[in-house]
């Protein structure tokens, strides 16, 4: 019997992330994108995104300067960061098949990419990564969040 519901399951990763490099990743929206923290300064994250299909390369700072690393077609080291914690988080062949990418049985997708520089919304990504955040500062309560409301209550 196929059932209807109006909740995703909360897939959980395919194997452990660190999250201090890639804090958020998602498939969302036809794109992988996500926040990475900036490998030369603490106070600096990038917003980096990868269109599913076109491939479209996407990274700026969460205040829109543009990636020095982002030239040509090949992704930036924080797309390459990006890249490497979904397969982490979602699986190598469900990344590869998302992005519409086919990087053979061992290859790594992030150099089987064929984009070009694009524009991608970053604030709506960013804003994204921020409200996941703000449920790390809800103190623990049985109460429902009223927000939450259509998440399931338990197992169905």
């Amino acid at each position: 019997m196929f059932e209807r519901s109006s909740s995703v399951r909360v897939v959980p990763p395919v194997r452990p992330r660190k999250l201090a490099k890639v804090p958020f990743v998602e498939l969302a929206d036809g794109r992988l994108q996500g926040v990475v923290s900036s490998g030369s300064d603490v106070a600096r994250v990038y917003v980096s995104s990868i269109t599913a299909g076109t491939h479209g390369l996407s990274c700026s700072t969460n205040n829109n300067r543009p990636c020095g690393g982002l030239r040509g077609s090949y992704p930036c080291k924080h797309l390459q960061s990006l890249v490497a914690e979904a397969v982490l988080q979602y699986g190598r062949e469900r990344v590869g098949r998302y992005l519409k990418v086919d990087a053979g049985e061992d290859g790594d997708l992030a150099d089987a990419l064929n984009g070009t520089k694009d524009s991608a919304p970053a604030a709506v990504v960013f804003n994204r990564f921020l409200r996941h955040l703000a449920y790390l500062e809800v103190p623990a309560s049985p109460e429902p969040l009223p927000e939450m409301h259509w998440f399931p209550g338990g197992a169905h």
